[in-house]
C-alpha cells in the first residue's frame, strides 16, 4: 500500500530566521487527508515539500513514485493538458466527459472562467495517474453542479491524496484523516474535519483546564511556602539566646529544645518547596494552543450621491458566439447586491465592465478580483515592506486581526492568494470607501478568516456588490440578487436578471 511519511522534518524559507516547520512527524497512506491552517500556516508549502518541489532543511520524506501537485493559481493550463486533450485513449475520453473539459480549453484559456479552468487542471492531473495527489483548494470558483462534478472525480480516486480547502463539506465528505497545522508544529488526527477539530479543541481544552489548575497549585503553594518561610524566620528570632543571663541554664534549654523543633520545621519548608517546584514545572509542561485575535471593523461610509452608477443596457461578449445581455443598472449607495451565477457566465466580464464605467474617485472603491497573479501578489507585498513604521504597523495590525501572522508574511516571498486578499484589504482600510466590489472573497481564505469578514461586511455601510458561489456567504450579507440565466430565448446569449432579495442557500449545501 502507497504512504507518504515525513520523518523529523524542518523548513525554513531562504532569509527567513525562522523555521515554518520544525521536526514534525507524520504518516498517511491510501485515502484523502485534509491539511488545514490558517492563511501562511505552511498548507501550500507542506503540499510542496511532500511532492518533492522544495526541499526540508533536515529530516527525510518518504513519498510514492507517481507524485503530482495541482497548484491554486490557474494562471497558466497544467503541462499535461495538452496531452490529454490530444489522446484518443479511453481514460482521457472519461476524464473529459466526466470534468466537462473541451477541446478547445487551452487554445481559449484566458477567456475560460475561473472554475473551468480548474476543472481543467484537475483533469490533466489525474490524467497523470499519480500514486500521489497533492491538491490545493480545489473548489474555489466552482458553482454547485462544479464542485459535485469535481467531488466525483475525487473521491473515484485511488492512491495517497492531500487536500488543502476551506470547504468544510468537502473536507467532512471526503477526507478520513485531518492534518493541522500550527507552525512550527503539526497535528493528525482521523476523520473529516468538523469530527477531527471537535476532538482537537477538546483535547486542547482539557489541557487548557489542567494547565489553570496547575497555576492555582504553583500559586497556592508559593503562598503556603512564603508564610511558613515567615513563621520560620519570626520564630527562629524569638527564640535567640541574646539577651539571656549565662546563668539561666533552663531559658537556653527551652531555646536549645525549640530550635530542635525549628529544624523539622525547616524540614518541612524544604519539602514544600520541592513540591513548589514539581507544580512549577507540571505547570510548564503543559502547552495549550492559543487561538489568534480576529475581527475587524470596515472603516467605510456611505456615499452622499443618489447612485453609485447607473449603466446603461448593453451586451457583453464572453467569448465566440456567446453574449450577457444586460439591463438597465443602478446601484444606490446602501445597496447590498449578490451576483451569481454558473461558471463561464459572464460575473468576472460584468464586474470589469461596471469597473470601467464608474464615475467615484479611485480612493472611494475597494475593488479585489477573483484571482490575483503572483506578480501582482508580490507587488501588494513589497508595497506594504515599503511603508513607514506606524503605516506598516496598522496594515500589519489588521492582517493579524484577519488571522494571518504579520512576521510570517514579511518573511515571505510571495503571500499565499489568502494572504494578498487581506493584504489589500488591510491596505485600504483607512481609505473610508463607499463601494466594495468584492469577486469570490472567501477563495483562498481560512475558515476562521471567512467567518470574520463576513462579521466585518455585515457591519459595513456603504454599497457591496458581491460575487460568490457561496450562497451561505451571500445570504445573511446581501438584500438584492442579480443572477445570470445562460442561454435564455436566444440561443448564445445569458441574461442578467435581478430580484429584490437574497439568495436562497440549500441547508444541505
Amino acid at each position: 500500500m502507497a504512504s507518504l511519511v515525513f520523518q523529523n522534518v524542518s523548513f525554513a524559507y531562504p532569509g527567513s530566521p525562522v523555521r515554518l516547520f520544525d521536526g514534525i512527524d507524520f504518516g498517511v497512506s491510501e485515502g484523502w487527508a485534509g491539511i488545514v491552517g490558517a492563511n501562511g500556516a505552511g498548507k501550500t508549502t507542506l503540499l510542496q515539500l511532500a511532492c518533492g518541489l522544495l526541499s526540508p532543511a533536515a529530516g527525510t520524506i518518504h513519498r510514492p513514485e507517481r507524485v503530482v501537485y495541482c497548484p491554486q493559481r490557474t494562471d497558466e493550463p497544467m503541462p499535461e493538458l495538452a496531452s490529454l486533450l490530444s489522446s484518443f485513449d479511453g481514460e482521457a475520453y472519461r476524464l473529459r466527459g466526466a470534468l466537462e473539459v473541451e477541446d478547445d480549453f487551452i487554445d481559449r484559456w484566458d477567456t475560460l472562467s475561473h472554475g473551468e479552468r480548474k476543472r481543467a487542471q484537475i483533469a490533466a492531473c489525474l490524467w497523470t495517474r499519480p500514486t500521489l495527489f497533492a491538491i490545493d483548494e480545489p473548489t474555489n470558483h466552482l458553482d454547485a453542479r462544479a464542485r459535485a462534478i469535481v467531488f466525483d472525480a475525487l473521491r473515484a480516486f485511488r492512491g495517497v491524496g492531500l487536500l488543502v480547502s476551506h470547504d468544510r463539506g468537502l473536507l467532512d465528505q471526503l477526507c478520513t484523516n485531518s492534518l493541522f497545522l500550527f507552525p512550527p508544529e503539526v497535528t493528525l488526527r482521523s476523520g473529516g474535519y468538523t469530527d477531527a477539530r471537535a476532538g482537537l479543541d477538546a483535547e486542547n481544552q482539557r489541557v487548557l483546564e489542567r494547565k489553570q489548575q496547575a497555576t492555582r497549585d504553583r500559586r497556592r503553594l508559593r503562598t503556603e511556602m512564603e508564610e511558613r518561610r515567615r513563621h520560620v524566620q519570626e520564630a527562629h528570632k524569638a527564640r535567640s539566646k541574646r539577651g539571656i543571663d549565662r546563668k539561666d541554664h533552663d531559658a537556653k534549654e527551652k531555646i536549645d529544645q525549640a530550635r530542635i523543633a525549628d529544624g523539622g520545621a525547616g524540614k518541612n519548608l524544604r519539602q514544600l518547596e520541592g513540591r513548589l517546584r514539581q507544580a512549577s514545572e507540571q505547570e510548564a509542561s503543559l502547552i495549550a494552543r492559543k487561538e489568534r485575535a480576529t475581527g475587524i471593523s470596515l472603516r467605510g461610509r456611505r456615499s452622499r450621491w443618489n447612485a453609485l452608477f447607473s449603466i446603461e443596457a448593453t451586451q457583453l461578449p464572453l467569448g465566440e458566439n456567446r453574449q450577457l445581455a444586460v439591463p438597465d443598472l443602478l446601484m444606490q449607495p446602501g445597496d447590498r447586491i449578490a451576483l451569481i451565477g454558473p461558471n463561464g457566465g459572464g460575473k468576472s466580464t460584468l464586474v470589469r465592465h461596471i469597473l470601467s464605467l464608474l464615475d467615484l474617485p479611485p480612493e472611494e472603491v475597494v475593488s479585489i478580483p477573483q484571482e490575483i497573479r503572483a506578480e501582482a501578489a508580490r507587488d501588494a507585498l513589497a508595497a506594504v515592506k515599503g511603508l513607514a513604521g506606524s503605516r506598516l504597523g496598522e496594515v500589519m495590525q489588521w492582517v493579524s486581526r484577519l488571522g494571518s501572522d504579520p512576521h510570517q508574511l514579511l518573511d515571505s516571498l510571495t503571500p499565499s492568494p489568502g494572504e494578498v486578499r487581506k493584504l489589500m484589504l488591510s491596505l485600504r482600510m483607512t481609505d473610508a470607501p463607499v463601494l466594495l466590489i468584492l469577486d469570490e472573497p472567501t477563495n483562498h481564505m481560512d475558515l476562521p478568516s471567512v467567518e470574520c469578514l463576513e462579521s466585518a461586511l455585515r457591519e459595513y455601510p456603504g454599497g457591496l456588490l458581491l460575487v460568490s458561489h457561496d450562497l451561505r456567504f451571500l445570504q445573511p450579507l446581501t438584500t438584492a440578487t442579480w443572477e445570470i440565466h445562460p442561454d435564455g430565448e436566444q440561443r448564445g446569449v445569458s441574461r442578467l436578471c435581478m430580484r429584490h432579495r437574497p439568495p436562497v442557500a440549500d441547508p444541505g449545501g
